[in-house]
This record gives structure tokens, C-alpha cells and sequence, in this order.
């Protein structure tokens, strides 16, 4: 199935969801609201500020979701920005990429590929290593500190990218096309 087709099925299971008054598992178009944009924003920031905090400390197993985590909050602070709630990591990222394929927004697909869910055995991304860390035994990881200041540098990338388009005076909106 093509990226279009998976996002018009987040939209279409999140208004079946809130029809029948349950959570949904999807995207729901909402009002853009820039004010909770900006806070996403800031907390992609914290994310960092913790990231240094932990390494300071020794809490290696702590860093690579903070890393997940600041690029997960961009993403939803450009899906606020477009008046668009999840309750999806993989909606989350599925709007993002369609956002990027599409021309609608700047945003580097690695930033995209990072906070992607997959259900196949064989691909192991940042999800699963960010699932690992968190609940596995250790504390140090040569890994982690071999990879930090690559993942920080790309983390204030995309904190960068995300701030164009949140602080941008550009009306972002849904393509009517995915929610029908």
C-alpha cells in the first residue's frame, strides 16, 4: 500500500474511532494551534538539555530516547502546525513523510525514518533500539558514546528544519484528499 493510501486510513480509523466515542489510533484533523506547536518544540529542546544531563551522570541507557523523543516532538509540533492530532507513532511518521514526498514541508527524511515503526522482524530502527536501551539491564554504552555527537548534531537539525516550518507565516493545511 502507498504512503497516500496509509495516512487516508489513519484519518478514516481515527473518525470511525471517535464516532463510535472510543480513543482513537490515528490522525484527527484538528485546529492548527501554534502556541502547542511551539511547546512541542521546546520540549524536542528539554530533550537535548536531558541528553547532556544523562551523559554527565553515566545514564547512557537513557540518551537514545531522549534522542527518539526530540525527533518525535518536532514531528508532532509540524502535525499541530497543520491541525493534526496522533495517537499513532506510525501515523505520526506516515503524515510526515507524505507532508515531505508531497513538497509541503523542508524535512530531511532521515528525521522521518527515525521515529518510524516497523512491524518486520528484520528492520531494527531507533524505536526499537530507544525499547531496548529502555528496558534493558545495562547502564554504560561505548555505542551510545561512540554515536552521540553525530545524534545531537542531527537532532538540532531537525529541531532547525521544524522551527522553519512551525515559525513560518505559510497556512499549512490537510490536502482535503486524505480525509475525504
Amino acid at each position: 500500500m502507498e504512503t497516500e493510501e496509509k495516512v487516508k486510513e489513519c484519518f478514516k480509523s481515527a473518525k470511525k474511532d471517535e464516532e463510535r466515542d472510543k480513543k482513537h489510533k490515528g490522525l484527527l484533523t484538528v485546529e492548527p494551534n501554534q502556541k502547542k506547536a511551539k511547546e512541542y518544540l521546546e520540549r524536542a529542546k528539554e530533550s537535548l538539555e536531558f541528553c547532556d544531563f544523562y551523559r554527565k551522570r553515566g545514564a547512557d541507557y537513557k540518551i537514545p530516547e531522549e534522542w527518539f523523543y526530540s525527533l518525535y516532538y518536532c514531528a508532532l509540533a509540524i502535525l499541530t502546525k497543520f491541525g493534526v492530532e496522533s495517537r499513532s507513532q506510525r501515523c505520526t511518521a506516515l503524515f510526515i513523510g507524505y507532508l515531505r514526498e508531497k513538497g509541503l514541508i523542508e524535512y530531511d527524511e532521515e528525521f522521518i525514518n527515525r521515529i518510524v515503526v516497523h512491524k518486520e522482524k528484520d528492520k531494527e530502527l531507533d524505536v526499537d533500539e530507544r525499547e531496548r536501551v529502555k528496558y534493558g539491564s545495562w547502564i554504560k554504552s561505548d555505542d551510545v558514546r561512540e554515536r552521540y555527537d553525530k545524534m545531537m548534531n542531527l537532532s538540532r537539525k531537525a529541531i532547525s528544519q521544524c522551527e522553519e516550518i512551525v515559525f513560518s507565516n505559510e497556512a499549512l493545511n490537510v490536502p482535503k484528499k486524505l480525509i475525504g
